[in-house]
């Protein structure tokens, strides 16, 4: 069974050369072409990828959070957010990876069976890095005018974070 799962890349990758053969597509000349299009979407979006980085990063280490974590934590009681997990709701829409060390932290200190771990296991699969989805994608086709698309993710991200402390209380 190993073998099989370790063999599924490489069959598709196979099976997607033999069925361009058969239909007469150039193949290699396609997959260089691909590759120089995805260089150059990697050159457009840089730029916003690393302002997304620096600003994170700043408003990880100027303590920045840690106040607004104080000044929150009364509004998140109310809603019935386990305090603890207010760094996570907080980090998951700007930064995948900081957030999965937030996520880890969580469930090293409270357990992956607790109330705590469960609500924050259910944001980590139902909310999105919000921030870091809206430069790649509209940075790579040069919009920068992003209308309603934050209101429309952050209320989505605000709904599965209701649902997971809904959905935590009844398992």
């Amino acid at each position: 069974m190993n073998y099989a799962i370790k063999a599924i890349i490489p069959i598709i990758i196979l099976f997607i050369v033999v069925y361009g053969m058969f239909k007469n597509v150039k193949v290699y000349e396609c997959f260089v072409e691909g590759a120089k299009d995805g260089i150059s979407i990697c050159v457009k979006i840089f730029p916003y990828l690393l302002a997304m980085i620096i600003a994170v990063t700043v408003f990880r280490e100027s303590k920045a959070m840690d106040y607004f974590i104080a000044l929150v934590k009364p509004i998140v009681r109310l809603v019935g957010l386990p305090p603890e997990l207010v760094p996570l709701a907080i980090v998951k829409p700007l930064s995948g990876s900081g957030a999965m060390g937030i996520f880890a932290e969580t469930l090293k200190k409270y357990g992956p069976d607790s109330y705590i771990g469960l609500v924050a296991s259910i944001m980590m699969g139902s909310t999105e890095t919000i921030f870091y989805t809206i430069t790649v994608y509209y940075g790579s086709i040069g919009i920068k005018k992003i209308r309603h698309t934050l209101w429309a993710a952050a209320l989505a991200d605000i709904t599965a974070i209701i649902m997971a402390i809904t959905l935590a209380k009844f398992i």
